[in-house]
């Protein structure tokens, strides 16, 4: 077994991160088999550099190693390109051609953003799969080769077949060993490594001193979501090395330089879906603080009655409570079946019975007549706030602090979706 540094240094790879030493360790458990490889994973992470270790630890590593871009092949000639044609098969065939199943027989193919591949190519790259059987275009001959196919792919290949554009044979064929690389977010230890390898890079191409980054814009590079992944961190330490005037770099000079650095990525509404599926979203928080209100409410009236119930109670002589009545649903009501006093919504709640003087007309405030109880400390009154947005705002800090900052799981708490919260957050400027 080859050891994991000793291969990361001959491969020029830095980093230290748990789920990269993952990747690659499978990358190296692959080599000495001829199985079929598919690397997963976001645009710039560097899926080539892996097809080159799988090569370079394998036993074709004497042969040839050819990397092809599929998107990059026009549909009208991948197939050519591939499997090569006979003269005249097609306008501008002058010669006959070979292709690079021939051409590298022996060797590897790493075939890269696998996914964008013309469906009748993905036909026949099955059938050399499954048989290392092929036939140039314009020819009826059957010719054979010996390649290790390695693919690659940054799109979802599952949801590519649901949508009828990618064969689901060879998406089971090429996925017999998948490996992901981890995109460079998800690899933040990794992140100053990388910088501070590629600034001493270009300090040496452009004959300069290196660039170093202060405390601050550390914090900046670390926290950027880096969407080009290890391509564009390259392409930030090559403008700074190149545009910087200070070889010590602050976190204003960074967001001069590359103004989107500070950016939040936080997912935003459409403008399209504004006013319909935000507003949906927002009603939805509302209606579970009214819920809780609600069931805050119950709670109280369940205790004044069992107060009522378990203490001798009777009716003070000093002050009249104005009587509050719910309003009435009448039997005959189209809106409800006749044998339902009551919405629906309210059909379930337990009932509690009430004592006759407390549905009198004129019902008096309950004072507890137990002469063996403490007596109460005076108390302020403080009025109650009854903001929406205050008490929406108490409600998202609480579900994020009950689950420990994990958005997702405090979304699912609160009944929306994670999208809403991601957005209320920004709205509340919530840490």
């Amino acid at each position: 077994m080859h050891n994991l540094q000793s291969i990361k240094q001959r491969f020029g790879i830095i980093g230290r991160s748990p789920l990269l030493d993952r990747a690659l360790g499978t990358a190296i458990r692959v080599s000495p088999t001829d199985l079929t490889v598919l690397i997963i994973g976001e645009s710039g992470v560097g899926k080539e550099v892996f097809s080159k270790i799988i090569h370079a630890l394998s036993p074709r590593k004497h042969n040839q190693f050819i990397a092809i871009n599929c998107g990059a092949i026009p549909e009208g000639t991948i197939n050519s390109e591939l499997f090569g044609h006979e003269k005249g098969s097609f306008t501008g065939a002058m010669t006959e051609r070979k292709g690079y199943f021939e051409t590298y027989n022996g060797g590897t193919i790493f075939l890269d953003e696998i996914g964008e591949m013309p469906l009748d190519t993905q036909a026949f790259l099955l059938r050399v799969l499954e048989s290392g059987e092929y036939i140039r275009v314009g020819s009826s001959k059957v010719m054979s080769t010996d390649v290790r196919i390695i693919a690659a792919t940054n799109a979802n290949l599952p949801n590519l077949v649901k949508k009828g554009k990618f064969r689901e044979d060879l998406y089971y064929r090429l996925n017999t060993v998948p490996i992901n690389v981890p995109s460079l977010r998800e690899r933040r230890e990794d992140i100053l490594l990388l910088f501070r390898k590629f600034a001493l890079d270009f300090a040496e191409k452009y004959r300069t001193e290196a660039v170093e980054l202060d405390d601050q814009a550390r914090i900046l590079l670390n926290n950027y979501k880096w969407p080009g992944n290890i391509r564009e961190l390259r392409n930030v330490a090559e403008q700074l090395s190149v545009l910087a005037e200070e070889r010590s770099v602050s976190a204003e000079d960074l967001i001069k330089l590359i103004p989107g650095i500070s950016d939040r990525h936080l997912p935003m509404i459409p403008e399209k879906d504004k006013g319909t599926s935000g507003d949906f979203q927002e009603r939805e928080l509302l209606y579970k603080l009214l819920f809780d209100m609600k069931a805050d409410l119950n709670d109280l009236k369940s205790l004044v009655f069992e107060l009522i119930k378990t203490n001798d109670l009777r009716v003070s002589e000093d002050h009249q409570l104005p009587r509050l009545d719910m309003p009435s649903i009448p039997a005959t009501d189209a809106r409800f079946p006749a044998e339902h006093s009551a919405p629906p919504s309210f059909q379930n709640e337990e009932r509690t019975p009430v004592s006759p003087d407390f549905e009198r007309e004129d019902y008096r405030p309950i004072l507890l007549d137990n002469k063996a109880q403490i007596a109460y400390e005076s108390m302020e009154l403080v009025d109650e706030n009854l903001s929406l947005e205050e008490n929406e705002k108490e409600l998202i800090k609480k579900a994020l602090k009950k689950h420990q900052g994990r958005r997702k799981e405090a979304a699912e708490d609160l009944g929306i979706s994670e999208r809403t919260l991601y957005r209320k957050i920004k709205q509340y400027d919530l840490q």
